[in-house]
């Protein structure tokens, strides 16, 4: 099993919307941008490094389930974990709690495809990047 890494993130006004609480495409920017930092200070290979390979990866898939409301000023911890690689694709699984009582706003996955930025064709995610990627 890999391991589950966390980034916190406070909630802004930006975040809110006409309903008083998060829109729900601000999940996404939640889990993506707590996978660029866990990448990056977990993983040890930044996405500056796949783009100097000639790589980028693209959400080819996305499932979240939607629990409970996020706030304004709620502290949320987004917690990711590998699932699976296989081929071009690898499955990130994600939670999302609310910091004061550990209970879950929202859970899913994002299947990823890593792709040539030259053709924007899939590529078959390499032995070196998968043995970074599987702690």
């Amino acid at each position: 099993m890999n391991s589950v890494f966390e980034s916190e993130i406070t909630i802004r006004p930006d975040d809110i919307d006409l309903n008083n609480h998060v829109h729900n495409a601000k999940f996404i920017d939640f889990i993506q941008a707590a996978r660029y930092q866990q990448m990056k200070l977990n993983y040890k290979m930044p996405m500056e490094d796949f783009l100097k390979l000639g790589y980028n990866w693209v959400a080819s898939t996305v499932h979240i389930e939607y629990k409970r409301p996020l706030l304004l000023d709620d502290r949320i911890a987004v917690r990711t974990q590998l699932d699976s690689i296989n081929g071009a694709q690898c499955k990130v699984n994600f939670r999302i709690v609310k910091k004061e009582n550990e209970k879950v706003a929202s859970e899913g996955y994002f299947i990823y495809t890593m792709i040539s930025i030259k053709s924007g064709k899939p590529v078959r995610i390499s032995e070196d990047i998968i043995k970074k990627y599987s702690i």
